[in-house]
């Protein structure tokens, strides 16, 4: 395993303004990064870009076009792209009985699935005019174990997961790496409908220092295709997934 040499490259990061993609660019940053923050919520975007001395695009990832319009600026502000963390999600607020709303069901679709293959399809040129680079999608522990209480959701990050698996071997001849991040209940606005309910039960909340932590050990490692498990009190490393049965 070879450290990240961040000082000088590129980062796009979507969901950039906040949470999990805000902990990460002002790593990056730290260590010498150029950051372009890639969200919705140009406020704290704009805010963050300035102290980080980086670059903010409006870019709601349901719109392909935003993502490739966020690569674009990455182009045109720091003249390259390394690094494409594909970030921003949320809850699904439904489930498929008696609660369905199909709006909130395509909300969720087309932000945690349709985004990432948006911010992939928009990411891989770049990073190939750089001979090589990394794409990160957040995905989630809900990828990998059953989540009966927010089953669209589960099904969201199990597509990620399913697709980074995919486009790890697809592009490892150039150099592209494609990993996933599968953090628990870190400590973010997205689980605040939850944060009660966890901690009255004593749930651990993640730490979002140790998903940065988990993020820079995928950037570190030489591995692709992998799904990164991120939980309390564990060391994080690529999920083992059993072989499937073969044909006989």
């Amino acid at each position: 395993m070879t450290a990240f040499e961040a000082s000088g490259k590129v980062a796009l990061i979507t969901g950039g303004s906040n949470g999990i993609g805000a902990a990460v660019a002002r790593e990056l940053a730290g260590r010498g990064a150029r950051l372009v923050l890639a969200d919705v919520d140009e406020d704290a975007g704009r805010a963050l870009a300035r102290e980080l001395d980086g670059a903010f695009v409006r870019c709601d990832v349901r719109d392909p076009a935003d993502s490739e319009a966020a690569v674009a600026a990455a182009l045109d502000r720091f003249g390259g792209l390394d690094v494409a963390f594909l970030n921003a999600g949320v809850s699904s607020g439904c489930g498929v009985d008696g609660d369905f709303d199909p709006e909130v069901y395509r909300r969720a679709m087309a932000i945690n699935v349709d985004g990432v293959v948006y911010g992939a399809h928009a990411a891989l040129p770049a990073l190939r005019a750089r001979g090589g680079g990394d794409i990160v999608a957040t995905a989630s522990m809900a990828a990998l174990t059953a989540t009966p209480f927010d089953p669209i959701y589960g099904a969201n990050k199990a597509a990620v997961v399913g697709l980074v698996r995919a486009l790890g071997p697809a592009h490892a001849a150039e150099g592209v790496r494609v990993n996933a991040l599968c953090p628990s209940f870190a400590d973010t606005d997205i689980i605040v409908p939850l944060k009660g309910h966890l901690q009255e039960t004593g749930f651990p909340i993640l730490d979002v220092a140790d998903v940065v932590e988990a993020f820079m050990a995928i950037l570190d490692g030489e591995g692709t295709g992998e799904a990164w498990f991120v939980v309390p009190g564990r060391e994080s490393a690529p999920f083992a997934f059993r072989g499937v049965p073969g044909p006989r």
